[in-house]
Order: structure tokens, then C-alpha cells, then sequence
């Protein structure tokens, strides 16, 4: 402080400071200068000789008493029997209590208001432990929070703790309106920035026992998401806090940052290249009908879905892979993860199961992943057929609209395509072009024609001749228009596709993009090959990962179009038609192949979501089912 300031300059200085530090300072200065002043008004009690009663002796303890139950409790003015004098100086001590008072209800109405205010604001440290940590918000929130209310249906209480950029109680209102009742789990939101460090402690990471960091939904994303890595990662105080490596689930956009991202994060980080991700399940699921279900199914928490287990497992020690298929009559197996961790989905049937190997199975829950035993089912090999495989045609091939992920469609349509393919690709804008140029020489299967056009007009569909291409695509022009109209043209083109399809009686293969899960829901599903592709599979992949960091090897293995992959394949390859079959024989039949059967799908049910679309994922092996020439078998297979 200034010496040279005046002292009345000075003396507001450090009254202004004093009243800065917050309710509880206050208070305690208040009670310090209540306790002053009822000294110093008992000293003039005594100085002055004014006493209640003048036969009685009054010492200084009475003094200070008597000021202070004057003070405190003006009611008790009424109560004295004194002459007017004491009754005069009583009032005048009651008066200079009742300021003292009304101060004091003052700071502390104000206290609490204030403290309601900062719980308000979410910044008060989260004390759990074995909680998921979500940082960031974005439209994938409300799917995530309600698979991990799925998946912690099975615990006494889950918690859920949310820290963004974002007003608390915006964030719980928003949760109560789209997600609703969160059953056993606990979701508590906190307002901070994912990427500063002291903001992240707030909500406990050193505790936590999973962490999912979203994107922010700007051209910065990707270097916002791996400062948040570094922040959690890095943090000085982790040593002391947490002993354990970070299971930390996040989304890349641009291929360009992974590698940095994995050099941040190395084996703590599970990281989702979302552009890729949406790209290979756009051309896997427009190439195979029924084939979304079955991703979906695999991937959200209703129903059954993906486990590894060790428990019970010590009888396959010594057996092969081919024997642990038929080991599990309600669970379909689909592969294993090795001691080392590494992870072999469909590997060589006699591939050996080792001590310290797990099985990674599709069933209803974790605890149901469990050997029958049984060795006494049947196998029809009467019924067991392997026909000659047909040869592949040529295909046609539309993609309507155009955005950055088409590249990456383009080269992983042309691995899967004959050679000799055809792709046609209509925009209403050029970017294209120099695209196309680019990949022209890399691709071995497609040739590529563009053709610039307005998608959004019935007669530019009618001039393509819908009918006649093998695989629709419809991409959301979301570079150039704002979300919600980049959606708005995606579902116009689409309802123009449907009307097309209706009046020519047409089966197509189409597969629809949209950025915005919401508007998902105003294009009803006719059927589970017109099928729409959203931030909702991205989410429920990324919640999947944070549960399980190897389930990320599982699905790495079945969208690379090198390893084994889900294929949806005639019953007839199979078994013969016509009679009732076990699945146990669609299993064998399977095997003989080197695939693994692990569902089916009954095409007179194709059109009924409440069947699935005809999709049946781990059926009991024991039951039978009866076949016809256009049922078909889902399979794991290389080919």
C-alpha cells in the first residue's frame, strides 16, 4: 500500500479488501467488533453506576452480561424492572444490537445465496470413485449416457460425472428432458473447460475408472482433444493420485492426428478415427442387407453384446478353436484374446486355447459367457451343403452428395468391388472433381464418372435410373450447408429415392447419411436395407471401448476389409432348405468353411422392426429353425 495515498484513501483501501474475502471473514469480524463493543458499552455501565438494582453489587461480569443479552435479544427490553435511567441506556444498547443483528441475517442470507450460486456454477470437487468421466458435450452425449445406464444395470449404483463448457443446470436439464430415468446411476455435471488441467481435476480423473473425451464440433477439434489428453496424462499430481494406467476413450477426425494423438496417449488411449469409421460402415452395411442390425446389435446394450471372459475357462485349456465354438450352446464365440493381449477374431480352427487366453463371445450378459458342458447335441450332416461359390458380377455403384469422408468411401468400396465395377457420383457442387483425379490411379476395381447435378430434384433421380444401380449412397453436404439443412437435403433426396423404389417395386440397397441423430428419427426405417447412418453407431462405439479398451481390437479387426469380417450369406450355401435344422449343423456346416455361424436372419421378417428385421444374433444352438431359399446365415469369414 502507498504511503503517500492520504490515510482516509488508505483506511477505504483496506476496508474495500477486507469485505472482499468472502462471508465467513465477515462474520468473524462482526462477532469480534459485537464482542468490542459489549466490552466496551460494560465498562461504561460501570463507569457510569447506573444498575438495575442499586442494593445489589454489580460487578463487570454482570455488566458485560447484561449489555450482551440486550444486545443479542432486543425482546428482553420489556423484561426490566429498572429505573429510566438503566431503561433509557438499554434501549440505546438494544438499538446498536438490533444493527448488529440485521448485519449479521444479512451476511449470512447472503452466504448461502452465494453458496447456492456456486454449486450452481458446478465447480465444487467430485468425491467418487469408479466413475466414468465424459468431457466435453456434443449431440453423442444422450446416446452415451444412456448405453452406460444400460451397462451399469447390473451394479448397485453407477455414476456418471460430465465436465464441459457448459452451464450445470442447462446440462441436468437437458439429460432429465432426452434421456429421462437414470435408473441406478447417479449423473453429475460440473461447468468447466475439458482443456484446462485445474478445470479437469474438479472432476476427479485420478479416480475415475473409464474416460470419454468428445469432440468439440469445430475445425479445431482434433488439437483440442489431444491437449485434453496431455492435460489428463501429464498431470504433475498424477503420481501421487493414481497408480494405475488411464483407460481414456476418444474420437479423432482427421487422419493426420492420430499418429501424434497415440504418441501422446500411447497404451492409455483407445482412439476412434470417426471419418474412417463412418465410412467403412457406410459401405459394409450398403453392401449387405441386414447387416446394420447386426452391427447395432452388437454395439448398444440392449440385447446382446460383446464380452471376454476368463471365468470357467481352465476345461478349453489344450482345445482348439474349432472345439471352443460348440463349447458355448447360448453364447456365439467369435474369436480370442491372447495372454499378450492380443486380440484374433475367426482364427484357424485349430488354433490352440492356451492358459491365460480369453474367449470373446456374443451373449446376453458378462456372467453368461460360460462353457454348457454339453457334448450330447446333434449334428445333422445330412443336411450339410457347400454349393460352388457363384461368380461376381459386375457392379453399379451411386453416391449422391458429396463431403470428406467420400474419399475414404471410394477406396474402401473399391476392395470389396469386382473388378470391372462401376461408380457414379452425382453433386450439386464440383468439389469432386479434383478428388476423383487424385484417387483415379490407386483405384483397381472402379471406374469413376461424376456428374454435376441438383440431387434434390425429382427429375435429376428419374434421369439416374434409381432401379438399375446395385448400392445407393446418400451423403450429407455438410462442408457447405449448416447441419440441419446439410440434413434437410439428405432427407429429401431420400424420400424422392423411397417414392421411386415404391412405383418400379424395386429392392434397393441404400445406405443414408445424417449428421444430426434427431433428424434420424423423421425418416422412419422402411427396412433394414434402407438404413441411416449417424453419430449415434460412433457413440455406441465409443461407449462399448470405455467399458472395454480390447473391444476396440474386435472391431478394428471386423471394419478392415483384410481381417474377418461379418457377412450375411444364403441359408442354402449352408444347409438345405425346407426342414428344420439345429443350429448346431448351420455351426458345423460354418466350420467346414472356416467360418464361424453366429446368427441369422429370416427374410420373411424383414420389414418388422419388432422382429428385428428378420436379424437374430446368438440364437440357441439347441433350437431349430426351418430354413427357406431366401433366409440367410450370418457368418464371420475372411471372404
Amino acid at each position: 500500500m502507498s504511503k503517500t495515498a492520504p490515510l482516509t484513501a488508505r483506511l477505504k483501501y483496506a476496508f474495500d479488501n477486507y469485505i472482499s474475502k468472502g462471508t465467513g471473514t465477515l462474520i468473524g469480524g462482526l462477532a469480534l467488533l459485537t464482542l468490542i463493543l459489549v466490552f466496551i458499552l460494560a465498562v461504561i455501565l460501570i463507569l457510569t453506576g447506573i444498575h438495575p438494582d442499586q442494593s445489589v453489587s454489580f460487578t463487570i461480569f454482570d455488566s458485560l452480561w447484561e449489555n450482551m443479552i440486550h444486545m443479542l435479544d432486543p425482546g428482553t427490553l420489556g423484561d426490566t424492572d429498572s429505573d429510566w435511567g438503566m431503561r433509557s441506556y438499554l434501549l440505546f444498547v438494544t438499538l446498536i444490537g438490533v444493527v448488529v443483528l440485521s448485519t449479521l441475517i444479512g451476511l449470512v442470507s447472503n452466504g448461502i445465496l452465494t453458496k447456492i450460486e456456486e454449486l450452481r456454477k458446478g465447480r465444487s470437487f467430485v468425491i467418487e470413485r469408479n466413475h466414468t468421466l465424459i468431457l466435453g458435450w456434443s449431440s453423442k452425449i444422450f446416446t452415451i449416457i444412456s448405453e452406460l445406464i444400460e451397462a451399469n444395470e447390473n451394479l448397485k449404483e453407477g455414476v456418471i460425472v460430465i465436465l464441459a463448457d457448459k452451464d450445470k443446470v442447462e446440462m441436468e436439464d437437458e439429460i432429465k428432458l432426452k434421456v429421462g430415468d437414470t435408473r441406478n446411476t447417479r449423473v453429475i455435471c460440473r461447468t468447466g473447460d475439458p482443456i484446462d488441467i485445474d478445470d479437469i481435476h474438479i472432476a476427479n480423473p485420478f479416480d475415475s475408472k473409464s474416460i470419454i473425451i468428445l469432440d468439440k464440433d469445430n475445425e479445431n477439434s482434433d488439437s483440442q482433444i489431444i491437449k485434453t489428453i496431455v492435460a489428463i496424462v501429464t498431470n504433475p499430481r498424477r503420481e501421487e493420485l493414481r497408480s494405475e494406467p488411464y483407460h481414456i476413450t476418444a474420437e479423432i477426425t482427421d487422419s493426420k492426428n492420430l499418429e501424434v494423438a497415440k504418441m501422446v496417449g500411447k497404451d492409455e488411449v483407445e482412439l476412434i478415427l470417426s471419418d474412417d469409421f463412418i465410412s467403412r460402415i457406410m459401405v459394409q452395411t450398403s453392401r449387405q442387407s441386414g447387416l446394420s442390425v447386426v452391427y447395432i446389435e452388437l454395439m448398444d446394450y440392449d440385447g446382446d453384446e460383446i464380452y471376454f471372459t476368463d471365468e470357467k475357462t481352465e476345461v478349453l485349456v489344450g482345445k482348439t478353436f474349432r472345439d471352443i465354438i460348440f463349447a458355448y450352446e447360448k453364447s456365439a464365440i467369435m474369436g480370442i484374446q491372447f495372454a499378450d493381449g492380443t486380440v484374433a477374431i475367426n482364427p484357424p480352427m485349430d488354433t490352440v486355447f492356451n492358459d491365460g487366453d480369453k474367449v470373446i463371445g456374443i451373449t446376453e450378459d458378462d456372467d453368461t459367457l460360460i462353457p454348457s458342458g454339453r457334448t450330447d447335441y446333434e449334428i445333422d450332416e445330412s443336411r450339410v451343403v457347400h454349393p460352388d461359390d457363384p461368380s461376381q458380377a459386375d457392379e453399379k455403384i451411386l453416391i449422391i452428395g458429396w463431403n470428406d469422408r467420400a474419399k475414404n468411401i471410394i477406396s474402401e468400396l473399391d476392395q470389396y468391388a469386382p473388378f470391372g465395377s462401376t461408380l457414379k457420383i452425382v453433386s450439386k457442387f464440383e468439389d469432386p472433381i479434383p478428388v476423383i483425379e487424385k484417387l483415379k490411379s490407386n483405384l483397381k476395381n472402379l471406374s469413376v464418372e461424376f456428374v454435376k447435378a441438383e440431387t434434390t430434384e425429382r427429375e435429376t433421380l428419374e434421369n439416374l435410373n434409381i432401379p438399375s444401380f446395385d448400392y445407393i449412397m446418400l451423403l450429407c453436404y455438410e462442408q457447405h450447408f449448416p447441419v440441419q439443412e446439410a440434413d434437410a437435403q439428405t432427407l429429401i433426396t431420400l424420400l424422392h429415392i423411397r417414392s421411386i423404389a415404391e412405383r418400379t417395386e424395386k429392392h434397393l440397397n441404400l445406405v443414408s447419411e445424417m449428421i444430426d441423430m434427431k433428424n434420424r428419427q423423421l425418416a422412419d426405417i422402411t427396412s433394414a436395407d434402407d438404413f441411416i447412418v449417424s453419430d449415434k453407431l460412433l457413440s455406441l462405439l465409443m461407449t462399448q471401448v470405455s467399458e472395454n479398451k480390447f473391444l476396440m481390437r474386435v472391431f478394428e479387426d471386423l471394419f478392415d476389409a483384410d481381417g474377418s469380417e461379418i457377412y450375411i450369406k444364403p441359408a442354402k450355401e449352408y444347409v438345405t432348405p425346407g426342414k428344420p435344422v439345429n443350429f448346431y449343423t448351420v455351426l458345423e456346416s460354418a466350420a467346414q468353411l472356416n467360418q464361424v455361424a453366429i446368427g441369422y436372419r429370416i427374410l420373411a421378417n424383414s420389414r418388422n422392426v419388432e422382429k428385428q428385421y428378420g436379424v437374430v444374433v446368438n440364437p440357441d444352438k439347441a433350437e431349430y429353425i426351418n430354413f427357406t431359399e431366401k433366409d440367410e446365415i450370418i457368418v464371420l469369414s475372411e471372404d
